[in-house]
């Protein structure tokens, strides 16, 4: 039977996250939109992220608008937004009140598909943005986080499917962050999960380790329904695999995209122009573009690799490099075994540096790492051995519930505390992830709509909050 592979293109998202650092703006992504949305995509991943953050620190834009322009210059398309859980697109666990006004947001702005994903792969993380994704009639995608190890098996992966089935979920996708799959492991996995639940396969894969569009491959023959794909000039390198070459590849077989190669190429030619810009400006370092398959070698995420090297060489450290690489699996086994992905990542490495510089394993622990062992962060792939709990955090408990749980409602709280520079609703939430970074947002464009300093402001030329 012939089956018609979906694509989901990531450029506006996932793709320039992953080679400048998530730097493009708006105003280059209007120019190319209302052609993107002729294509036929199952969707466009344009939003969440980094984007968010991206966009009030350093672009000194607002998201919503943002989302906002997307879906006017798109109306055939799905657009598509990536969303850590409990973490919402923050980096600390929101209380559900928040988390429940942002998904809503975020649907009443544009969002069909939320893809919501947790660190540890913990489905109480998930639990609350999976029920109000459904509320607000979208589309609710769960990601597993992918990594290695002796615990992540075929049969651990095929487990967590079938609970994300059980909560209500409307497909999965295997979202493999640091490159770490492989063909024939792709073709298992595949396999194994289409055995085991009746609901859409997504595969996300980056082209860091040089395997990318090989693993797509055997996936769609393994069975996978759609795939994530970015345009050729943001794509390979820590990005992923082309668009039109995939295309190309299924083109007159059973798996046919349907796609428009021409249409394609029109686009390609607008993602070049801003490809050269990019590299004239310094933006997208070349060295971003190439194979690295240290992460293959060492289990260890690219970004992560070079983070622990900073790390050392701050310490005068670097020739120990070895040395924490082979301690990462060490404190990650001791501590229930994360996967090695924001934050996990961070908290695991940064934690393997201590243990080598301080020459004494566990001497010094960061808060944390303190926090994760505590179950602060959710429950961990493999149980903590309580001797090792009780040696890192002392007598403090141990969270073994949700950690949401603990939290008071915080939204009416958060609105008093932002009320004077608030001009749509949706403001609450930026200040909510990012107050710092939000109220000097907020600043700037009072100044710009008033030519004045936001906080000396003529009360009646500002918006009255809401």
């Amino acid at each position: 039977m012939a089956k018609k592979i979906l694509i989901t293109d990531v450029t506006l998202r996932d793709a320039h996250q992953s080679l400048i650092a998530t730097r493009m703006t708006t105003e280059e992504m209007l120019p190319i939109l209302e052609k993107m949305d002729k294509v036929g995509f199952y969707s466009l991943e344009c939003w969440g992220g980094a984007t968010f953050d991206a966009c009030l620190r350093f672009l000194n834009e607002d998201p919503w608008d943002r989302l906002r322009t997307i879906r006017e210059k798109c109306p055939n398309t799905k657009l598509q937004m990536l969303f850590r859980g409990q973490n919402m697109l923050g980096y600390r666990h929101y209380a559900d009140d928040v988390l429940e006004y942002f998904v809503q947001k975020s649907v009443a702005n544009g969002i069909d598909i939320i893809r919501i994903f947790d660190a540890l792969n913990d489905i109480k993380n998930l639990q609350t943005a999976i029920k109000a994704a459904k509320k607000e009639k979208a589309h609710a995608q769960v990601a597993i986080s992918y990594t290695t190890g002796p615990v992540f098996t075929t049969e651990y992966y095929v487990d967590y499917a079938k609970r994300i089935e059980e909560t209500g979920a409307d497909s999965i996708c295997i979202k493999d962050m640091a490159a770490l799959l492989t063909p024939y492991t792709t073709a298992e996995l595949v396999t194994a999960l289409k055995e085991a639940v009746s609901i859409p396969i997504q595969l996300h894969t980056h082209y860091t380790s040089g395997l990318a569009s090989m693993c797509l491959l055997k996936g769609i023959e393994a069975g996978a329904d759609i795939l994530d794909t970015a345009m050729s000039p943001l794509a390979l390198g820590t990005s992923h695999a082309p668009t039109e070459s995939m295309v190309a590849a299924l083109k007159g077989t059973e798996y046919d995209t349907g796609l428009d190669l021409i249409l394609l190429n029109e686009i390609r030619d607008y993602f070049m122009t801003l490809r050269k810009k990019y590299l004239d400006s310094g933006l997208l370092d070349p060295k971003m573009l190439a194979t690295d398959a240290n992460a293959l070698i060492y289990q260890v995420p690219g970004g992560m690799l070079s983070n622990l090297l900073s790390q050392l060489k701050q310490a005068g450290k670097e020739d120990q490099l070895q040395d924490v690489l082979n301690e990462v699996p060490r404190v990650r086994e001791d501590s229930g075994y994360p996967p090695l992905v924001t934050p996990t990542s961070q908290i695991v490495g940064t934690q393997a540096v201590f243990n080598v510089i301080t020459g004494e394993r566990y001497k010094m622990c960061t808060n944390e790492f303190k926090d994760m062992v505590a179950g602060k962060y959710g429950t961990t792939p493999m149980p903590i051995d309580p001797e090792f709990q009780k040696k890192i955090i002392g007598d403090a408990p141990v969270i073994t519930g949700r950690p949401a749980d603990l939290l008071e409602p915080e939204l009416d709280t958060l609105r008093k505390e932002m009320a004077q520079w608030s001009e749509q609703e949706e403001d609450v939430l930026s200040y909510a992830m990012f107050p710092k970074v939000s109220l000097d947002f907020f600043k700037k464009r009072q100044e710009k709509k008033y030519g004045i300093d936001g906080k000396h402001a003529d009360k009646e030329k500002m918006i009255h909050p809401v």
